[in-house]
């Protein structure tokens, strides 16, 4: 069972199941919205993630047809993003979770729009964009 919540604490969840792959977006729109290199985040199971406050606070913003962002309208927090095209799975910010996570990143994606300040420095294998095939089981 992992938990989280937003910087506020206004919103809070609990999500109890696999967490995919932690992947770290360097495109345009991750790097503006968390005003940030890249975003950190992992596919989860819609149907095994709960609100416990909050709910009704969350906002999503639609950054491209059929993509969602969700964050805290008080504080600003990222939580999540999700796609209509993958009703079952939200892209949760692991930066929200309180608990170790127990695993590291896995892949740097969309890197060819990446930020010319900041240099990848691990090994960590490297993608122009996404792969599809990160889903938790």
């Amino acid at each position: 069972m992992y938990t989280g919540q937003c910087l506020c604490g206004d919103i809070q969840f609990e999500y109890d199941g696999p967490l995919g792959p932690v992947a770290l977006c360097h495109c345009s729109q991750c790097r503006r919205a968390h005003g940030s290199a890249f975003s950190a985040s992992a596919p989860v199971q819609t149907v095994r993630f709960r609100y416990v406050a909050g709910q009704d606070l969350v906002r999503e913003f639609e950054s491209r047809p059929g993509k969602y962002r969700a964050f805290c309208p008080r504080c600003g927090s990222q939580l999540y993003s999700r796609v209509d095209a993958i009703p079952g799975i939200l892209r949760l910010r692991v930066g929200v979770i309180n608990e170790p996570l127990g695993k590291k990143a896995a892949q740097h994606v969309y890197v060819g729009s990446k930020s010319d300040w900041f240099d990848i420095t691990d090994n960590l294998p490297q993608f122009e964009k996404t792969e599809r095939t990160n889903d938790p089981h």
